[in-house]
């Protein structure tokens, strides 16, 4: 951790000197005015940073969209109590379920005792109760 805060440190400090030596030379802070223009790959530079950074957020997107899609899923929930094995069966949305607890799709709420299993199944599996 201290190299990190050195290397910082000592980068600042040239950063500090180059700027103070050029100020006290009369020297320019910026490039000339009279620049060349760009040619051949340098011209396709721009277009390419600007279509890898298009990709990234396309891909961000997509991303976030398949987890929403799949946290909007109907799966199946079963309870099982483990000391009579009496099972209850329950359609949830995959996001409704969190912990020990979740939400239905008729909207109650359902929280697991300690004896209780949760089992999550398929889509489409078994009635609502």
């Amino acid at each position: 951790m201290y190299g990190k805060l050195l290397m910082t440190a000592v980068v600042l400090l040239l950063a500090w000197l180059a700027i103070r030596t050029r100020l006290r030379a009369g020297g320019p802070l910026r490039a000339s005015p009279t620049v060349r223009p760009p040619s051949g790959f340098a011209r396709l530079l721009p277009t390419l940073a600007y279509t890898a950074v298009g990709v990234m957020v396309a891909g961000t997107g997509l991303y976030f969209y398949q987890g929403w899609q799949a946290g909007r899923e109907a799966v199946t929930v079963r309870v099982v109590n483990a000391n009579t094995g009496v099972a209850v069966t329950y359609r949830v949305r995959r996001e409704d379920v969190s912990g020990r607890s979740f939400l239905t799709l008729d909207g109650r709420r359902v929280t697991l005792a300690e004896v209780e299993r949760l089992e999550l199944g398929d889509v489409g599996a078994g009635p609502s109760q």
